[in-house]
């Protein structure tokens, strides 16, 4: 997106790729339809970017979701908002985007290099390794759009952490954002119900109560609800080293309704049936009732109802950030200015998760690094369209 927005302000732009093909996140979030971007309106959307949202207004002021659609439709692609919100492409693929936008790329002039990873500062020229040995080049302004810290095997591998940070720019930490959390199963939690869902469930914690799915794994739990949450229960870990996720497994039903259905069951029935009959609980969700209140089948019928509707399930530490959708943590905004130039190497641009936000997901991640980066092309442009390299550039 910044080498559009910058060849289409009639520069020559060289994009340089460290892998041997382009778009590689975009395909993989292809996979699971390409959610570009939310139909939440505005400033609703922005504030699901937290404290960030004020350094990202302009940006998405620039190139709001709305503009994305129509961005998309400009190159063939028609999309549509389902049910959730969440925009997709109507052929809920990513390939014949990105091919629309390389073709569009090309027309615009744009030079493509793939397998070029860059290494770093020679002076005032930019160092790559290539697969026939290191080169060097120099250009009037420059935007890195790096990554994160996530799916490193797509490309994103902050291995340009340090080379910035000997320039003097300030960075946070990258934290896993948008990701599962591990907890210590019993092994007869992972037997019997390692790899299912959990369904029609509302989870608390200090982000709120959100309706939702999610899916207990072998080492814990992952998926959209668990992902709704994962920033606060990052924080709570942080601050506290421990953390849960309170979980509604009856939702629509309140206490004491529970209560009067469990009293309404035989003496003589197990538990199992009780709890199927009167809360609709059984498979999963009876097992982590069983899980989290191992005293569960003793307990009177309002101590239990309350357990239902309110089940502390104690998280671990998030997964690997290798793992996770997306990160938190990158440059500190402190170093950008409010053309996404970095103060301490004037010339140099940055855009999407090198920055240091975070969202959830639902098209909000797309959308900023789409804006970002259009922001950073277009502000890289000037620069250089005003010569203000010439008389910045160490």
């Amino acid at each position: 997106m910044a080498a559009e927005a910058a060849a289409g302000q009639g520069l020559s732009v060289v994009l340089f790729e460290a892998m041997p093909s382009v778009g590689r996140k975009l395909l993989m979030a292809g996979k699971s339809g390409l959610n570009i971007t939310h139909a939440e309106p505005r400033p609703a959307f922005d504030r699901r970017y937290g404290e960030a949202r004020t350094r990202l207004r302009a940006a998405l002021d620039g190139f709001s979701p709305d503009m994305l659609r129509a961005w998309c439709t400009g190159l063939g692609i028609e999309t549509f908002v389902g049910s959730s919100g969440r925009v997709f492409p109507t052929a809920m693929k990513a390939s014949p985007l990105l091919r629309a936008w390389l073709s569009r790329l090309s027309g615009q002039g744009v030079e493509l290099r793939m397998r070029h990873r860059w290494a770093g500062f020679g002076g005032q020229r930019l160092l790559f390794d290539t697969p026939t040995g290191e080169v060097s080049e120099r250009f009037d302004a420059v935007i890195l759009a790096l990554g994160g810290a996530s799916w490193p095997r797509l490309g994103s591998n902050a291995a340009w952490l340090p080379r910035l940070a000997e320039k003097g720019v300030a960075i946070t930490p990258f934290r896993p954002a948008n990701c599962g959390f591990e907890v210590a199963w019993s092994p007869v939690m992972t037997e019997r119900h390692a790899g299912q869902p959990v369904k029609a469930v509302v989870a608390r914690s200090p982000a709120g109560a959100l309706p939702g799915e999610f899916v207990v794994t072998r080492w814990g739990i992952e998926g959209s609800l668990v992902y709704a949450h994962a920033s606060a229960l990052r924080d709570q870990l942080e601050h506290y080293d421990v953390a849960a996720l309170e979980l509604d497994l009856a939702p629509g039903r309140s206490v004491e309704g529970l209560v009067r259905g469990l009293a309404r069951q035989p003496a003589k029935a197990s538990f199992s049936n009780r709890l199927r009959k009167a809360a609709g609980l059984d498979g999963v969700k009876l097992g982590l009732l069983r899980e989290c209140r191992p005293d569960c089948a003793t307990l009177p019928a309002e101590a239990l109802a309350a357990a239902i509707k309110s089940l502390p399930l104690p998280v671990l530490r998030p997964r690997p950030i290798a793992e996770a959708i997306s990160v938190a943590g990158g440059i500190d905004w402190a170093g950008v200015d409010d053309n996404f130039m970095l103060k301490a190497l004037p010339g140099v641009f940055v855009a999407g998760e090198m920055l240091d936000w975070e969202a959830p997901t639902g098209g909000y991640l797309l959308t900023t690094c789409f804006a970002t980066g259009r922001a950073a092309g277009l502000a890289a442009a000037q620069y250089v369209l005003e010569g203000k390299n010439e008389q910045d550039r160490p």
